[in-house]
This record gives structure tokens, sequence and C-alpha cells, in this order.
């Protein structure tokens, strides 16, 4: 079985896997005897982590603490990434492949996923929707990974195509926990979180639509322009 992670035409082009920086991390995690499996499932901490943050500034009256828990989610969010670019780095640069690899590759991002969507949506409460649109968040991401796990399945080319793939989404909910802290600072609505949930909620719906439209072309041999 190939493991995605060593696969290369089956990876998600990363740039931050060609800094120098990355890689003597890789080795450093490597020479700690962390294999590929335990950074994966760490990246699950790290999401639990900021998860937990998110639903903690939504309760939270103070200003301060609002402000400190955001900045925390935010870095959880990172570091989550982090997890999911060193995992592949320590399994290329130790040859570390199992026969599991493509689980700990695949399941925890979408454990991942779902807990900071979903938490993102009790992190504010100006409009009163925010809870619906982190479960639809966290719904659809699940979704768009779906229908790049299907692609693969029925013998396509994986797509990893946005506009709202796993980095975007995330990159997307660091942005809205900084704005988050910003308008708290200032006393400002509340409206970040919201309105960047609507943004990843319709922009992964439109992904899931490319990547099954892209499949479907490949499997029909359909010509023309791919969106």
């Amino acid at each position: 079985m190939s493991d995605p992670i060593l696969d290369e035409p089956r990876r998600r082009q990363v740039r931050a896997r060609e800094n120098r920086l990355f890689h003597d991390a890789a080795r450093a995690l490597q020479r700690l005897g962390m294999s590929p499996n335990q950074i994966s499932v760490l990246s699950v901490v790290f999401a639990a982590l900021g998860a937990m943050a998110l639903v903690a500034a939504g309760r939270q009256p103070a200003v301060w603490a609002r402000v400190a828990w955001f900045v925390v989610a935010g870095g959880c969010v990172q570091l989550r990434l982090l997890c999911n670019l060193l995992d592949g780095l320590v399994a290329i640069e130790g040859g570390l492949r199992t026969k599991s690899g493509e689980i700990y590759n695949e399941l925890p991002d979408r454990i991942s996923d779902s807990l900071l969507l979903a938490a993102a949506g009790y992190a504010t409460r100006w409009y009163g929707v925010e809870t619906d649109l982190g479960w639809a968040a966290a719904a659809l991401a699940l979704i768009v990974a779906y229908v790049r796990a299907l692609g693969g399945q029925v013998g396509a080319a994986p797509q990893f195509c946005g506009p709202m793939a796993k980095q975007q989404r995330m990159f997307a909910l660091t942005l809205a926990c900084a704005l988050s802290a910003v308008e708290a600072v200032a006393a400002w609505p509340a409206r970040a979180m919201a309105w960047t949930l609507g943004v990843i909620v319709l922009g992964s719906a439109l992904t899931a639509a490319r990547r099954a439209r892209r499949i479907v072309r490949e499997l029909e041999g359909g010509g023309g322009p791919v969106i």
C-alpha cells in the first residue's frame, strides 16, 4: 500500500516543505524518537486545545481574557498545521514508512478540522447563527476531504484545489482569531468570527463542487479547461 506522505504525486503541494528550517526540525524530532504517526496524533492534541480556547473565549466577559484565549486558539491552529507538515518530513527524512501511515495521515486531520471549526461557532455571539455556521463549516470540511478520498478510490488523481482547502480554512480561522482579539480590545462588535465562518462555509461548498467536477471530468475523459 502506498503512503500518501511518501508518494509524491499524491501529496498536497506545500511550499513550506522546501524550507530548510522545517527539515532541521524534522530531523530533531526524529532524534528525539518521535514517529510520524505520533506527530500526527499530536496535531489532534493541539486542535483540541485550540477548540477549548475558542469556547473559553466565547464565555469570557473580561476583555483581556478573551484576547488571551483568542491568541492561544490562533497559536494552536498554527501548531496543528506545523504537525501536519512535520509528520511528512519526518517520514521522508527518516524513511519511517508504515502500513498504517495513510490512516494516521488522514484521520487526525478530519478530527482536527471538526474540533476547531465547530468550536469556532461558540467563540462569539453577535449574530446568533455562529454556532450553526461552525457546525456547517465542520461538516463541509469533512465533505471536501471525502470528495478527494472518493476520487482516489475510483482511480482519479487526488484533488487538492481550493478555494477553501485545509490550509485556507486554517489560515482563515487564524486570521479570525487575530481580528476577534482586535475587536475585543477596540470594543467593536464581535463580527469577524461569524463572517469568517460564513466565508469558510461558502468556500468549502465551492471547493467540494470543484473537486467533484474535476474528478468526474477525468473519469469521463472530458476535454476543455478545468475549473
